[in-house]
């Protein structure tokens, strides 16, 4: 595994600006905005979000300086989470059911919630997760992954998780910067390294995760991708069409893969990432973030502010009167509004035409 570095080499811009925020401190005791609540404040309606996605009706969005931000109206109206025990950044939030959801994001914070949002809890931070791939090492007798957890362990807590996926309430992931994955299978009661399992050897960035099919997808920087057959057991690392970083990757529909990011490079694969084709995105603009409309289109979003909608084949249409600021997340809302999170807070447009 490669040494641990400069965590700034290839971010989107939307992390990058998360990471100059003031969302941590350091005292004598370590890293205090782990363990700092998220201040309640009027402000916070406006603060830079930097995910979003949907609760059942509800939609949640998270992120600079732990907040959370919920809306009942469909994107129309938000207010404040009334609790969240930490102001680390939150960078990826993920919810399987209308009340059970998980959010992730810098000092390897790892966060709960079974209300829907409301409320949160820690399940795991990055002191915990170096200590926990240091002891897996101890266990191996690997002396390379026992020299990269010791850097993890000396190196404190300052590596995010930058995005999460969960196959159910049980199973899933949380991953980030220099290969950072762990794996839960009792819905984060507990955690286990998965850095040996996902074939990456010079520790890239892990940016997104998807499922289709019965094979799971990493996409990451500078071109990184691997896919596991198994459940996600082991990742293998495939051929990328591509050597600029992708910041995401999508599930279609239809069950096509999509992975996006620098310079709106964008590329599909029917075959599980066998063979890849470009998609025409009819932009130079770098791609954060996507999500299937409820008609079964692609949209995507910017770091320029610009909405894109698939049209069958044609290059990509862009939505007109849009907020021009880096957008970080897309969702749907329930009445089919798409909802974005950007760094200025949390923005709703009227639903997509045909």
């Amino acid at each position: 595994m490669a040494r641990f570095g400069n965590l700034s080499r290839a971010l989107p811009l939307c992390v990058l600006l998360s990471l100059a925020a003031p969302a941590w401190s350091v005292a004598d005791t370590g890293f205090a905005g782990l363990d700092k609540p998220a201040q309640i404040s009027p402000l916070a309606l406006h603060k830079s979000m930097l995910a979003v996605a949907r609760a059942g009706e509800r939609l949640v969005a998270v992120g600079e300086e732990g907040t959370v931000l919920l809306s009942d109206d469909n994107g129309v109206s938000w207010h404040q989470a009334e609790q969240v025990p930490t102001s680390s950044a939150l960078t990826a939030v993920q919810f399987v059911a209308a009340d059970k959801g998980w959010a992730v994001g810098h000092l390897g914070v790892v966060l709960t919630t079974e209300d829907g949002g409301n409320t949160w809890r820690k399940q795991l931070d990055g002191i915990q997760a170096a200590q926990l791939a240091l002891e897996q090492a101890k266990a191996l007798g690997d002396e390379a992954a026992l020299k990269s957890a010791q850097y993890l362990v000396d190196d404190g807590p300052d590596k995010p998780f930058l995005n999460l996926y969960f196959l159910n309430d049980r199973t899933g992931f949380v991953f980030g910067a220099y290969n950072l994955i762990f794996r839960t299978d009792d819905g984060g009661e507990s955690w286990t390294p998965w850095l040996e399992r996902v074939e990456n050897p010079m520790g890239m960035h892990l940016y997104g995760m998807a499922q289709s099919r019965g094979v799971l997808m990493i996409a990451g920087e500078q071109g990184a991708l691997m896919r596991s057959t198994d459940g996600g057991q082991y990742f293998e690392e495939i051929e990328s069409p591509y050597d600029g970083s992708y910041f995401g990757i999508i599930a279609e529909a239809d069950g096509a893969f999509v992975a996006y990011g620098l310079r709106g490079n964008a590329f599909r694969s029917v075959d599980g990432g066998d063979s890849w084709s470009e998609l025409d995105t009819g932009q130079g603009e770098t791609l954060t973030a996507a999500t299937n409309l409820s008609d079964g289109r692609l949209l995507l979003t910017s770091q320029a502010g610009g909405v894109l909608v698939d049209r069958d084949g044609q290059p990509f249409k862009r939505l007109p009167d849009l907020p021009p600021l880096p957008l970080s997340g897309v969702v749907q809302a329930a009445d089919g509004a798409p909802v974005v999170s950007s760094l200025a807070g949390v923005h709703r447009f009227e639903a997509v035409e045909e």
